[in-house]
């Protein structure tokens, strides 16, 4: 090979040519790193490597695969040339390859082709001309590569504007004569030129002056290429072509004469203004080019404007309407696109008014004037952003701004309310309003922030905008398209609340307009939803004038238009009453209250001051505000008493009356079904309370009911409410208008009956006048002065009236007659509590038509949702307690009658849960009633108390945790009131002490005069043992509410069954003295429970349990036992439980007193228990209590049965698919738990395992002599034995433990020596015994606490069937001797004798235990000698597995004995080092490991050597462990290199130096670290110290392969400055390693043996290394099949050609005779 420098001695061409070949490599690693290296060594010899890219690009694309990344390199390299290496001959042949293959295709904008086009701009940088000359040469209209050569004189241009702006006629004289020809698919590259040529001329004008670059014929060409562009290619029908044409000519603008431009201005600003129909992208183009003739038509120094006003209106008018388009950026994926088309329209309007500020002014109000929205929402938006900057020039025209915007004012759509609105706040900030106008624009902003706020609920429910606003907007309901210009109605809201803030807040001129006319604003109801806003801004303009009260008062009263103080008031009470409206509605306006207190009489002041801080405080937490339910009621309530308090302190007759007249007005301002509405009744309601007027108080009751809607319930509560407030003070005329009302209806039951045929409307509106009157009826009762209501409710219930009212069918007006059913009860018992008693005519009548209301009614036809009757029940419960409640007493029939109705209500599901929660304590509330107020003695209460009771057990007992927290609930309210009524000292209605109700009972109780004991229940009348069973279950239960409700009720039980008389010839065998003490320990815990004290629920149950067991009687406990069953049956597992424990503790304590017939009866309920209950836990549970009950009375029966049945189930069933499980299997659990029971039955299995045959011969050897049809005759006794001990061995606690623990050693012998038993049956396919085998020593392992051993026994071994047990042996022996090394002797006496038994399997378990045992051998003593010469000996046995095993076993003693035995190791450890068999290699090196840690120099220095040259050998082995095993044994053995043989030592490690620094980066994670760990052990042993240093460094430990590399570079100078002597070594070592079978080693050579080249400064290893390692790197990468390889030998000749001593080459060029590839060549040189 040539080359053209005399002084280059390395085939540096030929390496530049592999190089170059390997672009076009198949793996993008290779492709990568070869383009990195010759981008590197460009810079050193660019001409070399252009000389080889030229070589191989002969054959164009087709025949070099990669051609882009041949012209990225070539790119480079030519930039990279120096002025003297450019070489114009030779760069006219590189533009020509790159020109060659641009021409060679029509196609355009391919990878390869912009890196073409690189090549010839990065040509340009060093000779252009030589780069147009080639350009030129293609620039005809006939060449079908002109539009790329274009594109490249484009991107010249904007590589490198100043050398192209002088020679930009040329190019212009060459591409003018073609433009006319371009086809419309590469006019857009031709317009993309101009433009980017112009923009290097604006570029190049920054520096100098562009005359230089820009004279007239540049100008001419200009002018003819701008009048092409625009007469031509400005009108194609293509888009792209239309764009890119103008925003070229929105460039070439600037650069045309005037005369040109204003010639061309008539056609060139329609076609920009056509780009507006597109896109939003063409439309920023237009905007652009739009701008830049703006500024370059009127701006222009060098003469007057070339457009007048007449001549832009056209542009504005097309402008305007993109202002809109634009504004909402938001409805755009391209956010910035649309913001910067906004902004350049407001430019260009602003240029425009910088030249035509009148016209312009006068252009946009008549724009405004047409009211077309798009034009409209542009001359606004315009405005509003020209305002602040021509103020100066429109300062005249203010007067024609206002009125044009007044003009607009009515204007609906949305986006034009959005400007206007921001227009109104800039004209505010530069004065514009002032007097009627201003008002009228602050009117305007007032009115559209009332529009409701409308969000995504609001628009689900219009009507929650009403409760909000109190008005109704019904287009801003309708469907999403709405939404114009990207505003929706909340949005504009808020910009107008924001919008009267701001002219409030920060304008001071604005001061004198808003007050007071924004008090006007509040009154009228098109306003209601701006009343926060306005009373904040009112607010801000009281704090700010910090005027006087005088001064608020005469400003009011200076102006007739503005509201009297009575309306204000009226307006504002009633607005205060949702206080979750929107913008703090209810803070604002009670902040305006407290500024205009002057207007009011000057008494309320001060009440003010105490009071609306309180209503704020209520009020500011709206969060907190809902986690109360009743909050709307209470706030109603406190608004009430606000005003009735309010009115109090005003004393002020006419303005209490002029109020009330206000009132009276301010229904018109709020709709029939507005919540307002109902309010507002209750305001006027406590007004009338407070007038003494009947004329005026009659007058407006009737105005009530005639604006009230009684058909929506919200309003005609609010009249029966306000009705009430009235009655207070006038009962008798508030009687007489509902008299008046009813007679008017004029509706009977026939006429109910043809409406329901006939005309339904007519039925709902009867129902609702009904339901009203009903209510107002029962209000009236609740407020009328209870000395005067007996007469009233007497005529009401006793003659016809009532029943009037009662035959409704709608749910709601149901839910009003019942409460107003409700309501006249309370009101006779809230008599009744102020001294007027009297007893409630035909009650029981009204209780049987509340539950007829009450109940589902399908034929009325009416619409009845579940949560209408949930509201109903409710309502209907609350009612009957009231009517149980009242005189006279129930009576039996009705008394059933209702608890048939309502029982069923607690197995209601819980949702919605507020609602049943309600009407579940309604139920216990009646419940309790009906039991306080029935029965006659305490006898038929206890009768009632149990039936009642016992309807409940259902819901206590259930599965559904809500139903049994209602059962326990309803049980213990229901014992409470039975103990008030069968305790002294409470009467019957559970009042304490002495009341009215003991001396009614003393009157008229027949008992009256009998003795206690008679009237009193019986304690067997209670049945506690029954009871007991009910509710100790629920003790333990899930929930701790009904834990603790039912310990309550047994202790109400105890408490009453102690409390009650005891005849004399009763007897219960019972303490009382430990009874009491019982009772007082159960009422301890419930004192605890009930202060939620943290307590263990288990021992709050035991000891209530505790407490239970001394309670009980004899019989009462019997009558338990023997209906314990169903308690353990519980379906809550916790409830069972504690059933089964507290029948354990029955049996416990007091077993004793059971005779046989007891034992019997609980036995079988106890087994029906265990048959029946499904949850396994609770099943062993129930047999622990059947051993307690064995243990306690008689076991022999209960242990007997137990195993006969379980010898039948073993015959007869599959106990295994039993569903639940198999019984008997927890009851072996159950016995091994006693200790006089486990020992015996543990030895009885065990014996009965080793009378099984022991399986005799060597089945591997075919002297097995038993059939296996006689094993299997034997499997039923085999199977029944393991399973009893695997069932003893789980559940043995721990007593079966300690039994387990003193036969440990036989027991762990026997189930070792089965293992291998099993296994040959397995072999012969038998699998279950093995398994069977396997459950029970995972039992044991569980039994004696060995977990790791279990662990062991249930790990996944997905080996071969041989290693499986064998290592399931072995690791067991290791637990044992880690867990229980005491035990280790006695179980290798048995298993050393069976290391020399003949069965080959005997034996590899035996040396599995054995090498594990010998770990804790330390007392064995004798017994040691025999153990090491045991395992010393079979070392050489014929099973590789015994082999391995035994020298694990000899490494594995304690490190005294290794010590001791050193030497008989290390010669094992040789000997079996090479071993055939890979495993046992594995094994030796290992094992080398370990011994070395413990070895002393004298045990090894002999066989040192040998040692080192084995491990070498096996530091090339495939297998990755060994690899790694015998890198690390290496590194150990550095501590054993000082001595005798030392030198030998040294030559060693430096023989296995390369291979070690080789393999830091291996393909095995193990390797690596190996080798990193033994690189620093042996560092500091050889002769440089450099290598300690790296071994600490980040690369040192890093995995990536490029800090590898680097590592390898430090390494290779190391090897080159500090052990020179030794390189030929090493380097014949690295060399060799070219050859290894891993790749990554390959490459790992060939990257250090090129560094160890490059870095070096001797001579020697250049001239010795230098050509072969090139020859060797050049082959490698042409010929290997690994990527890896590849790449780094790309990387390493990189090296070499940088390196210093290499640098001769710079000079060297390819002698293209001597080309080693060829286009072709290069194509075949591609690796798959």
């Amino acid at each position: 090979m040539a080359s053209s420098s005399s002084g280059s001695s390395i085939p540096a061409p030929e390496a530049v040519q592999v190089l170059v070949s390997s672009l076009a490599d198949d793996s993008s690693v290779v492709r990568e790193a070869s383009a990195a290296t010759l981008k590197d060594v460009a810079y050193m010899n660019p001409l070399l490597v252009l000389d080889c890219c030229s070589t191989v690009s002969r054959g164009g694309r087709r025949k070099f695969g990669n051609i882009a990344g041949l012209f990225q390199v070539m790119a480079v390299a030519i930039r990279a040339l120096d002025k003297d290496d450019v070489d114009p001959q030779f760069m006219t042949k590189l533009a020509k390859i790159a020109t060659a293959e641009i021409i060679s295709t029509k196609e355009f904008n391919g990878d390869w082709q912009r890196a073409a086009f690189g090549v010839l701009v990065a040509l340009g940088l060093h000779l252009p001309d030589l780069m147009m000359e080639e350009i030129f040469l293609h620039l005809s209209g006939s060449n079908s590569a002109f539009p790329a050569m274009v594109q490249i004189l484009a991107d010249f241009a904007s590589s490198d504007a100043i050398q192209f702006a002088p020679r930009l006629k040329g190019i212009l004289a060459r591409v003018l004569p073609i433009l006319g020809n371009v086809k419309d698919v590469h006019r857009p590259i031709f317009a993309n030129a101009f433009k980017s040529w112009c923009q290097a001329c604006w570029q190049y004008s920054v520096d100098f002056p562009l005359s230089t670059a820009v004279d007239g014929d540049v100008m001419s060409f200009l002018n003819s290429a701008f009048e092409l562009l625009l007469k031509v290619w400005a009108n194609s029908r293509d888009l792209k072509v239309r764009v890119s044409t103008v925003e070229a000519l929105g460039q070439m603008v600037g650069l045309i004469t005037r005369t040109q431009l204003k010639s061309a201005l008539s056609r060139l600003v329609p076609t920009i203004l056509g780009l507006y129909k597109k896109d939003q992208d063409a439309a920023y183009v237009a905007t652009f080019s739009l701008h830049n003739l703006l500024n370059a038509s009127l701006l222009s120094e060098s003469g007057p404007p070339l457009l007048d006003f007449e001549d832009l209106t056209v542009i504005l008018s097309t402008l305007l309407p993109v202002v809109c388009i634009n504004n909402d950026s938001k409805q755009h994926s391209d956010f910035s696109v649309g913001l910067k088309t906004y902004n350049k329209v407001q430019h260009c309007f602003l240029t425009v008014g910088q030249v035509y500020p009148d016209d312009l002014f006068t252009f946009l109000l008549y724009k405004c004037k047409l009211k077309e929205e798009p034009l409209t929402f542009g001359a606004l938006s315009v405005l509003k952003h020209l305002l602040p900057r021509l103020s100066e020039a429109w300062h005249t025209k203010r007067p024609l701004l206002v009125e044009a915007v007044k003009n607009l004012l009515d204007e609906s759509n949305l986006a034009v309310c959005k400007a206007l609105a921001e227009l109104i706040v800039v004209m505010a900030s530069h004065c514009y309003l002032v007097g009627s106008a201003g008002e009228l624009f602050v009117e305007y902003l007032v009115r559209h922030s009332a529009m409701p706020y409308v969000d995504k609920e609001d628009n689900e429910n219009p009507k929650e905008s009403i409760r909000l606003t109190g008005s109704y907007y019904p287009f801003l309901h309708k469907k999403p398209e709405l939404k114009v210009g990207g505003i929706c109605p909340a949005d504009l809201c808020e910009i107008y609340d924001k919008g009267l803030l701001l002219i409030t807040v920060t304008i001071p001129e604005m001061e004198h307009v808003l007050w007071p006319f924004l008090l006007k604003m509040i009154i009228p109801r098109i306003y209601t939803g701006a009343v926060a806003t306005v009373c904040r801004c009112i607010s801000e303009l009281c704090r700010h004038r910090h005027t006087q009260s005088d001064t608020i008062l005469s400003d009011c009263k200076s102006r007739e238009d503005i509201p009297s103080p009575e309306d204000l008031f009226a307006r504002l009470v009633v607005l205060l009453h949702n206080p979750l409206a929107r913008e703090q509605l209810v803070t604002q306006i009670l902040t305006v209250l407290q500024h205009l207190a002057s207007l009011f009489p000057k008494n309320i002041i001060l009440y003010w001051q105490d009071e609306i801080p309180k209503m704020k405080v209520y009020v500011s937490d709206p969060e907190d505000l809902k986690q109360d339910p009743l909050f709307q009621e209470t706030w109603d309530n406190m608004i009430i008493n606000f005003l009735s308090e309010s009115l109090d302190v005003i004393q002020d007759v006419d303005w209490v009356i002029s109020l009330g007249n206000s009132f009276a007005k301010q229904y018109e301002l709020y709709s029939s079904d507005d919540e307002h509405s109902a309010l507002l009744h209750r305001c006027l309601g406590i007004l009338l309370q407070k007038v003494h007027d009947r004329t005026y108080v009659r007058a407006k009751i009737d105005l009530m009911y005639f604006q009230a809607n009684i058909a929506l319930p919200v309003n005609r509560l609010g009249l029966a409410k306000a009705m009430g407030l009235v009655a207070a003070s006038h009962l008798d005329t508030v009687l007489d208008k509902l008299k008046g009302i009813l007679d008017n209806v004029g509706e009977n039951i026939f006429q109910r009956i043809l409406a329901f045929f006939s005309d339904r409307a007519k039925m709902e509106e009867s129902d609702d006048i009904h339901a009203a009157l009903a209510l107002m009826y029962g209000y009236a009762a609740k407020y009328a002065p209870s000395t005067v209501i007996e007469s009233r409710i007497n005529a009401l219930v006793g003659t016809n009236m009532l029943s009037r009212l009662l035959n409704v069918r709608h749910p709601t007006a149901k839910q009003a007659v019942i409460t107003a059913i409700d309501l006249l009860g309370q009101a006779v018992i809230g008599a009744s509590k102020s001294g007027t008693s009297f007893p409630l005519q035909r009650r029981d009548m009204l209780l049987d038509y509340i539950l007829t209301l009450m109940g589902r009614d399908d034929e009325d036809g009416f619409s009845n949702s579940n949560l209408e009757l949930l509201h109903t029940q409710c309502l209907a419960l609350s009612a009957c307690t009231t009517l149980v409640s009242v005189e006279p007493k129930l009576t039996m029939e009705t008394r059933n009658h209702v608890l048939k109705a309502t029982l069923g209500f607690f197995g209601l599901p819980n949702d919605p849960p507020d609602v049943i929660g309600g009407l579940i304590n309604n139920l216990i509330t009646l419940l309790c009633a009906i039991l306080v107020t029935s029965g006659e003695d305490g006898r038929s209460r206890a009768e009632q108390l149990l039936h009642i009771l016992r309807q409940i057990d259902p819901y206590i007992s259930s599965s559904i945790e809500y139903q049994r927290n209602r059962g326990c609930l309803a049980a213990y309210e229901l014992m409470q009131k039975f103990r008030t009524v069968c305790v002294s000292g409470f009467c019957s209605l559970g009042c304490q002490g002495s009341c009215s109700h003991n001396k009614l009972l003393d009157r008229t109780s027949k008992f009256s005069n009998l003795l206690s004991a008679f009237v009193s229940p019986s304690r067997d009348a209670l049945c506690l043992g029954e009871r007991v069973m009910v509710y100790l279950p629920r003790c333990a239960d899930t929930n701790p509410e009904v834990r603790k409700t039912s310990a309550q009720i047994l202790d109400l039980f105890f408490s009453i069954s102690l409390s009650l008389p005891r005849a004399s010839n009763s007897s219960f065998g019972l303490d009382i003295e430990s009874s009491y003490g019982a009772l007082s320990a159960l009422e301890d815990v419930i004192a605890i429970l009930r202060s939620d004290a943290s307590l263990d629920p288990s021992e709050v149950f035991n000891r209530i349990v505790s407490s239970v067991c001394l309670l009980l009687s004899k019989n009462e406990l019997v009558a338990a036992l023997q209906l314990c069953s169903t308690a353990i049956c519980d379906k809550i597992k916790q409830s069972a439980e504690g059933a089964i424990q507290a029948v354990v503790e029955f049996i416990t304590e007091r077993g004793k007193e059971l005779n046989e017939a007891d034992i019997s009866r609980t036995t079988q309920s106890l087994l029906s228990a265990v048959i029946h209950v499904t949850e396994k836990y609770i099943r062993q549970e129930t047999l622990a209590a059947i051993s307690s009950l064995a243990e306690s009375t008689s076991a022999s029966i209960v242990f007997n049965e137990v195993l006969v049945a379980a010898e039948r189930d073993i015959a007869t069933k599959d106990i295994s698919r039993l569903r639940g499980g198999w019984p008997i299997q927890d009851a072996f659990h159950a016995f091994s738990q006693h200790a006089i029971l486990c020992s015996s039955f543990l030895e009885h299995i065990i014996s009965l395992l080793n009378q099984t045959p022991a399986i005799q011969g060597d089945f591997g050897k075919g002297e097995y002599s038993k059939t296996f049809g006689e094993v299997h005759a034997e499997d039923n006794v085999l199977h029944a034995a393991v399973i009893a001990l695997t069932a003893f061995f789980r559940g043995g606690g721990k007593v079966g433990k300690k039994a387990v623990e003193q036969s440990y050693g036989s027991v762990l012998a026997t189930l070792v020596i089965h293992l291998g038993t099993c296994h040959l049956l397995t072999k012969s396919g038998q699998q279950e015994p093995l398994r069977e085998l396997l459950i029970a020593f995972n039992a044991f392992c569980e039994c004696v606490g060995d977990l790791e051993m279990g662990k062991i026994l249930a790990r996944d071994r997905e080996d071969n069937e041989e290693e499986t047990w064998i290592g399931l042996v072995g690791d067991l022996a290791g637990c044992i001797s880690i867990k229980r090394p005491k035990e280790v002797l006695g179980i290798s006496l048995i298993l050393c004798k069976s290391l020399d038994r003949p069965p080959r399997y005997l034996r590899e378990a035996a040396a599995a235990a054995l090498s594990e045992f010998v770990r804790f051998s330390d007392s064995f003593g004798s017994l040691l000698e025999q153990m090491v010469e045991g395992l010393c000996r079979h070392v050489s046995d014929d099973s590789s597995t015994v082999r391995r095993l035994c020298l694990r076993g000899l490494v594995q003693m304690p490190p005294v004995h290794v010590v001791q035995y050193t030497a008989q190791i290390l010669s094992v450890i040789v000997a079996l080092l090479d071993d055939p068999d890979e495993s046992v290699q594995l094994t030796a090196v290992s094992c080398l490991l370990m011994v070395l840690g413990w070895s002393t120099t004298d045990a090894v220095e002999p066989i040192l050597l040998n040692l080192l040259v084995r491990l070498r050998n096996l530091q090339v082995c495939m297998n990755a462990k060994i690899r790694a095993n015998a890198f690390a044994a290496f590194g150990a053995l550095s501590n054993y290199g000082f001595g005798p043989q030392h030198d030998a030592f040294l030559e060693q490690v430096h023989a296995a130096f390369p291979r070690l620094v080789l393999h830091l980066h291996d393909e095995d994670l193990g390797v690596r670290k190996a080798c990193r760990k033994t690189l620093k052990c042996i560092a500091p042993l050889v002769e440089f110290d450099g290598m300690v240093a790296l071994s600490n460094t980040h690369r040192f430990s890093s995995d990536h392969r490029g800090d590898y590399e680097d590592l390898l570079k430090d390494i290779a100078k190391q090897f080159t400055q500090q052990i020179s002597s030794r390189i030929d070594t090493y380097m014949a070592s690295i060399i060799q390693a070219f050859e290894a079978p891993w790749p990554a080693i390959q490459a790992n050579a060939i990257y250090l043996c090129s560094s160890i080249v490059a870095v070096s400064n001797d001579q020697h290893i250049y001239v010795l290394y230098h050509s072969q390692v090139f020859g060797v790197l050049i082959g490698k990468i042409s010929k290997s099949s690994d990527a890896i390889v590849r790449a780094t030998g790309s990387r390493a000749l990189g090296l070499l050609l940088k390196s210093a001593n290499s640098s001769s080459w710079k000079g060297a060029r390819l002698d293209p005779s001597d080309s080693i590839l060829s286009g072709h060549e290069a194509e075949s040189s591609r690796r798959l």
